[in-house]
């Protein structure tokens, strides 16, 4: 039972957060940018929760990530008090609120693409799962950079609040290596608890187990 239940009030608590950080944005249209991952993704999971539920352990690493979006998105990710805090106390060269979301833009879905992968394909018991996981994370962080691009080409003003590079030429690089860092510290930290995330979602032997196929150690 509550199983079925923390998947729901994770949806409910990130929906109530999302309406939050849409309250008084410093930039309206920043805030749908940063948050757009979010508004996409909720219904995707609501919509896959019956016949593929994901493993508990993800919905809440999901959650944090959405957090750090929305928080970012509110405030755009230059100006977030809590990096300005450490910029000051530190005495750094700017706000680092956006290091934190591409790290996490690694850790958190390097898990999602390894429990896809690993329940859905032969190479759960295969040592290119970690490989292949990080590749698709560091694809996918490409794919986001060519979005900012692409958004700057359309709108340079719009774009200065979403890329968020604050003067800093090396940016994207730094963008997409922290997000190589992430993902392979996922996969170094949360692999086995990843495994028995799975192994109890598959069930006691002798259940029919909920599309989830044990992870191997090959």
């Amino acid at each position: 039972m509550q199983r079925r239940r923390e998947p729901v009030v994770i949806l409910v608590a990130c929906l109530t957060l999302l309406v939050l950080s849409g309250l008084h944005p410093r930039d309206r249209l920043t805030w749908f940018l940063e948050v757009a991952p979010v508004v996409l993704a909720l219904p995707v999971l609501a919509l896959t929760a019956s016949r593929f539920p994901l493993t508990p352990l993800l919905y809440r690493l999901l959650l944090v990530h959405a957090v750090i979006l929305m928080i970012g998105g509110h405030y755009t990710y230059a100006e977030v008090p809590l990096g300005n805090w450490l910029r000051d106390a530190l005495h750094l060269a700017r706000n680092h609120y956006d290091r934190l979301g591409h790290l996490a833009q690694g850790f958190v879905p390097a898990i999602l693409v390894r429990e896809v992968l690993t329940r859905s394909s032969p190479l759960r018991r295969s040592r290119w799962l970690p490989v292949l996981t990080v590749a698709a994370c560091l694809a996918f962080s490409a794919l986001y950079e060519l979005i900012e691009w692409w958004t700057a080409l359309v709108n340079r003003e719009a774009a200065e609040a979403f890329l968020g590079t604050q003067g800093d030429q090396w940016d994207t690089q730094w963008d997409m290596f922290l997000c190589l860092v992430g993902a392979v510290l996922s996969l170094l930290l949360l692999t086995r608890t990843h495994d028995r995330a799975l192994a109890a979602l598959a069930g006691p032997p002798g259940r029919a187990a909920t599309h989830v196929a044990p992870p191997g150690n090959g």
